[in-house]
């Protein structure tokens, strides 16, 4: 297991980029009774089994089975593993494939691959995408697994009736249950069944259940992303130790002790006092990229809302906005208008400690045009520099900074930092005075879509 991921918010505080733009001491004091508040509220809920997210690492039972169903699968030898599902269906197994799984991994051979599959996220509903991968996995050689909490998510329903209609001709019904896999929701209170509920009736599916009291964006440690984990090779068990190992951090009142809590008063402070309306969330790591998208997904969809949670709507929504950008890529886009254009973002940078591969520069390059410096360097080195090149210019432009770090990207530390960013977020729901759980606008597009699409709105 590797050590605790680190969380610095030094120079987002007053005294490295001034009081205007910065938190200081006795804002962070003032602000504790009301995180003091939040973090009743919450323990008080997750007691009452309302917010399940904090738990399902937890569930040794369903992590058993997932981890079981998935040996059983890959023991058929499937070359193709594709995901249809959208948002929170989608967004956590992207994250976990690109930071725990190998460059490229899509093109290693199958020995390379241990012998996995190829995975497919299938997160859109642009018909070239989806009609290529059609075409590069066939269905005798395709496990799918179709997610959707609701059970009725048009895209996901869409995707779904199309990879039925070719498994059946290909292969026949009675073959389905051996390529097709559902992750939903309960029925409603009512016992209605929902498409998806229907569809594993119909043809005898194998299934994984999201709980009831778990969003799609905080479903990424249910079978949601451990079962298409398990089918890939990434230790799920590992990635529970790491939410074990961050919720015993989180489950502590002060902001000293509790780095979710810390951060989410920062950037409520930054935000309502500082003008900061924009939430950067900037890796240095290309296996890291995604978690910047999983992350965009979680505070938009949970804080930007115009109700309170005493039901009144305010006169205006003040949740940033999240922005993703990668280092050192966006040093050469974003990054200008970060330290010259206006002063309304929070910036994160999200780091690694350790690279598996240094890559040296060689040494000939280096004689002529001015690049000696570069001579007998590592490309590690290279991008360890360009990011703190970074920190000190937003520094010396006023522009607050918050550092994240993790020792090493392995499964315990991935799993640390998504759970981190869950009660970071539950957290911020309560300073901003949202509920975090819910999504109403979202729900207002599906019925226009219905609509477009000739059906009842």
């Amino acid at each position: 297991m590797s050590p605790d991921i680190k969380i610095d918010i030094g120079r987002a505080r007053s005294s490295a980029v001034t009081a205007e733009h910065g938190v200081s001491p006795a804002e962070l004091k003032a602000i504790a009774p009301r995180v003091d508040e939040g973090h009743g509220a919450l323990k008080a809920d997750r007691a009452r089994k309302r917010l399940g997210f904090y738990d399902l690492y937890k569930d040794k039972a369903t992590l058993s089975g997932v981890k079981k169903s998935a040996r059983a699968f890959v023991a058929e030898g499937y070359e193709n593993f594709v995901v249809l599902g959208i948002g929170g269906s989608a967004l956590g197994i992207t994250t976990l494939v690109t930071a725990l799984k190998p460059s490229y991994y899509n093109l290693l051979s199958a020995d390379r691959r241990q012998g996995r599959p190829r995975v497919f996220v299938m997160d859109n509903v642009d018909p070239e995408t989806f009609g290529a991968m059609l075409e590069l996995c066939p269905p005798e050689k395709t496990l799918f697994n179709v997610i959707s909490k609701s059970g009725g998510t048009a895209e996901t329903v869409s995707q779904l009736l199309i990879v039925l209609e070719r498994l059946e001709k290909s292969l026949g019904k009675a073959a389905v249950k051996r390529h097709l896999v559902v992750t939903t929701g309960p029925s409603s209170a009512k016992g209605a069944k929902s498409p998806l509920q229907h569809v594993k009736t119909t043809y005898r599916l194998q299934g994984f259940s999201v709980p009831a009291n778990v969003g799609g964006r905080f479903s990424v440690f249910s079978p949601v992303g451990m079962f298409p984990a398990a089918v890939l090779g990434i230790d799920v068990d590992a990635l529970a130790a790491g939410c074990r190992a961050m919720d015993r951090r989180t489950s502590k009142p002060s902001l000293k002790d509790n780095p979710a809590y810390l951060r989410a008063a920062v950037h409520y402070i930054l935000s309502e006092r500082k003008g900061k309306s924009i939430a950067v969330m900037m890796p240095y790591s290309d296996r890291l990229r995604d978690v910047a998208d999983w992350y965009r997904q979680l505070w938009a969809e949970s804080l930007g809302k115009e109700g309170s949670l005493s039901g009144k709507k305010p006169l205006q929504c003040r949740a940033q906005t999240p922005v993703k950008a990668l280092g050192v890529t966006d040093q050469h886009s974003q990054l200008q208008l970060y330290l010259e254009g206006p002063n309304d973002k929070v910036i994160t940078i999200l780091e690694q400690s350790a690279f598996e591969c240094s890559l040296k520069i060689p040494n000939f390059s280096a004689r002529k045009g001015g690049v000696s410096y570069l001579r007998a360097k590592t490309m590690k080195r290279l991008i360890a520099s360009e990011k703190e090149a970074t920190a000190d210019a937003l520094r010396d432009a006023d522009r607050p900074l918050i550092r994240i770090t993790l020792p090493q990207v392995n499964e315990h530390a991935l799993g640390q930092l998504l759970y981190m960013f869950e009660v970071e977020t539950a957290m911020a729901g309560r300073l901003f005075n949202v509920n975090a759980f819910d999504q109403p606008a979202v729900e207002s597009i599906k019925v226009f879509t219905r609509k477009y699409m000739g059906g009842k709105a």
